[in-house]
């Protein structure tokens, strides 16, 4: 089976010292791509070295909503940022690598770690930019939409009209109603291994066809395994929590799941 992970943070403090044998397991698992997300300039910076080093990891570079503001969390295990990211500049840098690059993201709105009565107006400037920046470069975009999914659905449908690039939402938890909303705006969806343990992404497996899914892992967090780390092997959990929701087999779900890949990430 070819397998992918969408969304990984493979950068983290958490893989310091056991990098080469988390990415050997993963290969073993049948791993073809990791896409690695960052999060900020430095993170960004981290993950270009990583796609240069390991043909196995593609690099996405993102702009946190948190650390766009300047408001990163005090200890994350990824680089920390505690002014506000200047976008023009990291977009030249981005546009730069345009070519070593898959993805943008991750990015979005965040109320979660942000108050939204102080930050709306900000985040979703913000995001706007992003967007139109993804859009002048025909890229992919990578959401993250803690606390804020109606809010991010919204701005997408204004700024991507024609869906001039795919939007893939990662760790989706909005209700139902947006779940469909989103899948009529054409959405792709990203399924970490801890669907085994949550309801709501089974839930939206459920409901959005299986040309609009995709995997991720979102390592080292949302582990399938309580009080154990994340990593990109563990991709067969979610493959198989799907296939068993789809009611088909597992080597049907990786298939599919890889052609989805290959037609939105454009890779040939």
């Amino acid at each position: 089976m070819n397998l992918v992970d969408v969304h990984c943070h493979l950068n983290h403090d958490a893989f310091k010292d056991d990098l080469d044998e988390v990415l050997k397991r993963a290969e073993k698992a049948g791993l073809k791509s990791l896409l690695v997300s960052g999060v900020n300039p430095v993170s960004n910076q981290q993950v270009l070295a990583l796609s240069k080093k390991h043909p196995l990891i593609k690099a996405s570079l993102g702009i946190y909503p948190i650390d766009a503001l300047g408001l990163s969390e005090e200890e994350i295990g990824l680089p920390r940022q505690t002014v506000p990211i200047n976008l023009e500049e990291e977009f030249a840098f981005i546009k730069k690598h345009q070519k070593e690059v898959v993805a943008i993201g991750e990015v979005g709105m965040d109320f979660h770690w942000a108050d939204k009565e102080k930050t709306y107006q900000q985040q979703a400037d913000n995001f706007r930019r992003i967007i139109r920046f993804a859009i002048s470069i025909k890229k992919p975009i990578v959401i993250h939409s803690r606390k804020a999914e109606k809010e991010c659905l919204e701005i997408l449908e204004q700024e991507i009209k024609n869906k001039e690039i795919p939007v893939i939402n990662h760790c989706f938890s909005g209700k139902k109603s947006l779940i469909r909303k989103a899948a009529e705006l054409g959405h792709h969806f990203s399924i970490p291994p801890n669907i085994l343990r949550s309801h709501s992404f089974q839930t939206l497996v459920k409901m959005v066809d299986l040309k609009q899914l995709l995997t991720e892992t979102d390592s080292p967090y949302l582990s399938p395994y309580a009080e154990q780390r994340n990593e990109p092997a563990f991709i067969l959990e979610s493959i198989k929590k799907i296939a068993e929701i789809k009611q088909i087999t597992e080597k049907e779900a990786a298939d599919r799941i890889w052609e989805n890949y290959c037609r939105i990430f454009n890779v040939i």
